[in-house]
């Protein structure tokens, strides 16, 4: 496709340059390379939003370490679920991304995934217990078969010594581990795949444009308005629509009007780090150690103490710090929240505002607080932190899903979420954490819901599963299935 202003025709339209478009293009192309896709970046590079390695924990969410993944009742029981599954959701990613490599379509794996322990850390005597609890629950099941614990102090040392320093005698700690957890530069796999897939005679990229304008026609396809940073404009049909622009995402899925889109909105959340600037520290410390989050506050403010590979180096992170600003993409404007309250989603936003006035108040002490205040945090995880050695970086903006509720008006949900129209000609993603950890997962989701008749074809199938050994099959439920996938995927992306 040139880039002249003419108008065009392709197969499919994939609108933002994260990892979930980089992924659906990438499964497409595998799966009908005669199809014309055609991805839009309003940036001039791709993975420069929430993919990019500074805007996310880098973690593979794989429910060891995070527990808010396993929810806590009144009545102390825990549940599971929620884990199992995004567990088994990582493990899926893990395959595609093992036989990308193998086909030496992604590059080697040290350059996008590293292994890094995935610790939990907790101290007080309930907190204990919980995590006990916890351990005691999941390591029955195949999935976490292999998390250790311990109450051992010189154990939880020998892990996370930096945790450990100076801690007081007295005080009961606990600590899980997952040896073969990972560290995941999602920035960097979308930039190998999309290097990979400009390689496809059938696939082109084109940045520095935005989608102005998307409607559908009575042909059943999308008439896109496409424009540049002059505002030059570029036209052209499609005959699908994938909305993976992150924050961006909403207004275009507003825009496109749909019936499956009445009632959403978002609440935007930005995120801040302090980043280590001591090497000596930073060598001490070589895990992705998670606690739990303060009452109140959103899933991505969990705190983290983590050990990141950043542009070939090892980095120390802590964080993150939640914050508002009404802009819903980092390079957004301020006015996005406001352009995108409409007729069809009000009585959902104001529900979500009558009834969240917690997380509000969180988000207000977050905004106030000085460099000390958050210093205080990050010695609870590590009790020797000096202000010097620490400075505050900005991290990503996400946006929350707000959906329509009976009860409420509206309610606010953490996740990701597929919206798609109901005749499968355009399908959008909404929402957060877990996100790009399961985002092979949610992109076959999006082939299932747009892509029925093709996906039930032999080809289909066959493909698929040569790409995903487990598709089809569920690792929740067959161990002898989950212990054959691992074994591979470990090996190949060097994480054993």
């Amino acid at each position: 496709m040139s880039d002249s202003l003419t108008q065009t025709e392709v197969d499919v339209l994939l609108v933002g340059g994260g990892i979930m478009s980089a992924t659906l293009a990438m499964l497409l192309t595998q799966l009908a390379p005669e199809l014309q896709v055609l991805l839009v970046e309003r940036q001039d590079a791709v993975a420069t939003e929430s993919s990019d390695v500074w805007n996310n924990a880098g973690t593979g969410h794989a429910g060891y370490c995070e527990l808010n993944y396993t929810p806590e009742a009144a009545d102390g029981s825990i549940a599971i679920n929620r884990a199992l599954n995004i567990n088994a959701a990582f493990e899926v990613s893990l395959q595609f991304w093992s036989s990308l490599v193998e086909q030496g379509l992604l590059p080697q794996p040290q350059s996008f995934i590293n292994r890094t322990p995935h610790d939990s850390f907790v101290w007080g005597e309930r907190d204990v217990a919980f995590l006990k609890a916890r351990h005691a629950l999941l390591q029955q099941h195949h999935l976490f078969a292999d998390m250790q614990f311990t109450e051992d102090k010189a154990v939880i040392a020998e892990w996370m010594p930096l945790v450990m320093q100076q801690r007081p005698a007295s005080q009961p700690v606990a600590a899980t581990r997952v040896t073969y957890g990972t560290d995941v530069n999602f920035g960097a796999v979308t930039r190998h795949m999309v290097a990979a897939l400009q390689q496809h005679p059938n696939f082109r990229l084109l940045s520095g444009r935005h989608v102005h304008t998307l409607k559908q026609n009575t042909a059943a396809r999308w008439e896109v308005d496409i424009r540049d940073a002059n505002g030059q404009r570029q036209t052209l049909k499609a005959g699908f629509v994938f909305l993976g622009a992150g924050g961006g995402t909403l207004p275009l899925l507003q825009q496109s009007g749909i019936a499956e889109s009445k009632g959403y909105g978002g609440f935007p959340v930005s995120g801040q780090w302090l980043v280590c600037n001591n090497p000596e520290i930073i060598r001490q410390h070589a895990a992705k150690v998670y606690g739990k989050a303060p009452l109140g506050a959103p899933p991505m403010s969990v705190p983290h103490l983590d050990l990141r590979y950043i542009s070939g180096k090892t980095a120390l992170l802590f964080g993150p710090f939640a914050g508002f600003s009404s802009k819903f993409l980092k390079q957004g404007s301020y006015l996005d929240l406001l352009k995108s309250v409409k007729s069809g989603n009000l009585k959902s936003m104001l529900g979500v505002a009558r009834h969240n006035f917690d997380l509000t108040r969180y988000l207000i002490g977050e905004v106030l607080q000085s460099h000390e205040d958050r210093m205080q945090s990050l010695r609870k995880f590590y009790p020797q932190a000096r202000s010097e050695d620490w400075q505050l970086a900005v991290a990503g903006q996400r946006v929350q899903i707000i959906k329509p509720c009976a009860d409420k008006g509206g309610r606010l949900e953490f996740g990701t979420e597929i919206v798609a129209a109901g005749d499968g000609s355009l399908a959008a993603l909404l929402g957060a954490s877990p996100g790009a950890s399961t985002s092979v997962q949610a992109m076959l989701e999006v082939l299932q819901r747009c892509f029925p008749d093709q996906l039930a074809s032999k080809n289909w199938q066959e493909k698929l599963k040569a790409l995903i050994p487990s598709y089809g099959e569920s690792l929740v439920e067959d161990a002898a299935l989950l212990s054959r996938v691992r074994r591979g995927t470990l090996d190949t992306l060097g994480l054993r």
